[in-house]
């Protein structure tokens, strides 16, 4: 990046957010580069979500995060492979690029391309920090202005190279990011390879402890194995039981449940979903209660919540019956190592392998290994010993992987915006093809993380009902 110039050349482009442009770009209102589409009734083709890490694909592909609505597909919208898509979602992270022909929510505009809007150049611009500040002042409704008003939208200046240095501007941007996101793909794998390592010093130290001479026993588990001849085995409803306690007001701590980083406060969350008008009538969990996305229960999706507050009615809450059975950190180890988790594969029921839920009669079913509560303590400490090291270069891969997306959204910006010349740059060599990384991993390569389902259904259904 250091290596790039600016243009020698620039003037005011009068949008506040774009400031000055090359000199010898145009500024051309968007309604002139990109035609609504209004065509419907086309119910054979597939359907299609829109998505801010992906752009448009197929529904099929994404199914695990969205609603499946089949009643009146002739109302919904046709789009072609390569149009652009404004959905309910553009306001938080830009313009969609659609990657395959299929239908869509009646309720989304739909653009078509004029022979001036190149993919390489505006696929990222309408994807850049700026643009999507930019998209602010067209910003309409109630429930946070989830609404873009396109006829505002329409009139806004955009900046517009010539085609042939749109054209540059891609191939150039393609090759970076391509290298970045291999960068990125690296850093993420060995994140899993030490989280791995981490798992399996977790799932030996709570299911056969830390004396390796100690006597085993049958666990009456299959899927289990041998335990510590001194360790207890009952049905988990010895241990716990369901809660269905609701927030009368809603004004509790919003918490969210991953399979990742098990109960935490959904404002530390650096994911971008709708929230509820209301959360009157979400569960109530208390610090030490069992916390379980019954949707995503099959990777591993529960905890044991820190703190006190309020989750999706659709989750389950389950409670110690006796403070003293098990230490919470304990218990949270136990329930999310590998056996447990393959349990709950088997257990949960659903038509989809995505949609498969655990509901509690089963979960309660399940046997748990109780030790001493000394023994946990001791567990306890041994895991967080031989884990330190792991969680330091977890952290500096995780920082590094930061500041690297830091790199590529103002690479992105200054790109699209002129504020660095990329026509003579010399391309990065990729180590291997990309075949397209906009489609694989987004326009930015985020990859979505399968973290917590939307709360409620409005905000899962992106086709008509």
């Amino acid at each position: 990046m250091a290596k790039l110039k600016p243009y020698p050349r620039y003037k005011d482009s009068g949008v506040p957010w774009l400031v000055n442009i090359p000199a010898h770009w145009d500024l051309v209102k968007m309604k002139y580069l990109l035609s609504e589409r209004k065509e419907k009734g086309f119910p054979g083709e597939p359907l299609l979500a829109a998505t801010q890490t992906k752009g448009v694909i197929l529904k099929n592909q994404y199914e695990n995060r969205t609603v499946l609505a089949l009643k009146d597909l002739h109302l919904l919208k046709l789009v072609e492979r390569g149009d652009y898509v404004i959905s309910l979602r553009s306001f938080q992270g830009g313009i969609e690029y659609a990657h395959f022909r299929g239908i869509i929510s009646p309720a989304y505009t739909i653009l078509k391309p004029s022979a001036r809007v190149q993919r390489g150049f505006f696929e990222p611009f309408f994807k850049s920090a700026g643009f999507v500040s930019g998209l602010s002042l067209c910003v309409t409704g109630i429930r946070e202005g989830q609404n873009i008003d396109y006829v505002r939208l329409s009139r806004m200046p955009m900046p517009v190279p010539p085609v042939e240095e749109q054209l540059a501007i891609g191939r150039y941007l393609r090759a970076e990011l391509g290298k970045i996101n291999q960068i990125i793909r690296a850093k993420r794998r060995l994140i899993e390879l030490l989280n791995e390592q981490k798992q399996a010093i977790i799932q030996r130290a709570v299911t056969r402890g830390l004396d390796p001479n100690v006597r085993l026993k049958p666990s009456g588990i299959d899927w289990l194995g041998d335990v510590p001849v001194h360790w207890v085995s009952k049905p988990t409803k010895y241990f716990l039981r369901e809660i269905d306690e609701r927030s009368n007001t809603g004004t509790e701590e919003l918490l969210s449940v991953s399979h990742i980083t098990g109960v935490s406060p959904r404002s530390q969350k650096s994911i971008t979903m709708f929230m509820a008008g209301s959360y009157v009538g979400h569960k109530v969990c208390r610090s030490g209660d069992l916390v379980i996305n019954t949707m995503w229960a099959w990777m591993g999706a529960m905890g044991v919540a820190k703190q006190s507050g309020i989750v999706s009615p659709s989750y389950a809450v389950y409670r110690p019956m006796h403070a003293d059975a098990f230490i919470p950190d304990f218990l949270d180890h136990l329930l999310r190592t590998r056996p447990f988790v393959s349990k709950y594969i088997c257990l949960s029921t659903g038509i989809r392998s995505s949609r498969l839920r655990l509901y509690p009669e089963e979960f309660l079913k399940i046997p748990l290994i109780q030790p001493p509560l000394e023994e946990q303590v001791q567990i306890l400490g041994a895991v967080k010993q031989e884990s330190f090291e792991l969680d330091q270069a977890v952290g500096r891969a995780n920082r590094e992987i930061d500041l690297i997306r830091e790199y590529r959204t103002r690479l992105i910006a200054d790109v699209v915006t002129g504020k660095l010349d990329v026509r003579n740059a010399e391309l990065p060599a990729l180590e291997e093809a990309e075949e397209d990384s906009a489609a694989q991993e987004g326009s930015t390569g985020d990859a979505v993380e399968p973290d917590e389902e939307l709360e409620t259904a409005e905000e899962h259904v992106d086709v008509a009902e």
